[in-house]
């Protein structure tokens, strides 16, 4: 009986030792399987990048397109912008937005700061219907009466224009140029967080909307809790 049951227990424990060392030997394995379809993702953006990069820097030259001196090559500049195109939150949105701007003047600095204002409107545009969408949800969600709502509405419609003034610095993502006799375009390209712009525009039209209704703080700390 005593020897039977050594037999048993040397056996047991055989058997959790074998169990031990394969999840010991097998936990780097598991990490790097966790870690791989990240990195695999990664890779796969940087190609989509570079591939849509190429393709574009070759359009923008077809049309007399170029860089400034010393800046980078024109490839380079388009690749940073694509990857910053790709890149996603936790919940699977575009981590930024992006937006041109073109602008013809006598010198490129000139014709760069238009081309900038122009890209800073057009990117508030774009948080500017994405707010608008979430303010009407809003609206049907609370207890407004109707002009109340009207009210709202239109200060949204026209808050374009102060939501490009509260945006603050943006990313830089490409600068090109070109010759139209003697005058000079410049084209850029911007990125801006979008979950930054999205507090940017509710702060702005939240403001205006105290300013121009008589809408109770009560129901515009409702409304804006989106």
């Amino acid at each position: 009986m005593r020897v039977k049951l050594k037999f048993i227990t040397m056996k047991t424990f055989n058997l959790f030792f074998t169990i031990l060392i394969s999840m010991v030997l097998l936990a780097p394995l598991s990490s790097c399987a966790a870690v791989k379809p990240d990195k695999q993702a990664k890779k796969e953006m940087k190609r989509k990048a570079y591939k849509d990069a190429r393709k574009e820097a070759k359009r923008f030259k077809r049309k007399g397109w170029y860089v400034a001196p010393g800046a980078l090559p024109m490839d380079k500049q388009l690749e940073k912008s694509w990857e910053l195109q790709y890149k996603l939150d936790e919940n699977g949105y575009p981590l930024y937005i992006v937006a041109t701007g073109n602008s013809v003047a006598e010198t490129q600095s000139a014709a760069k700061l238009q081309a900038t204002e122009l890209a800073k409107l057009e990117l508030a545009g774009l948080v500017q219907t994405n707010v608008a969408a979430l303010i009407e949800n809003s609206i049907a969600n609370n207890q407004l009466n109707n002009e109340e709502a009207a009210s709202v509405t239109k200060t949204v419609a026209a808050s374009k224009n102060i939501i490009a003034q509260e945006i603050g610095r943006v990313i830089f993502l490409f600068e090109i140029m070109k010759k139209i006799d003697k005058n000079i375009e410049v084209s850029v390209r911007v990125g801006y967080n979008n979950a930054l712009a999205q507090e940017v525009a509710k702060k702005a039209i939240r403001k205006k909307l105290e300013e121009e209704t008589d809408i109770l703080h009560e129901k515009l700390e409702k409304l804006m809790d989106f």
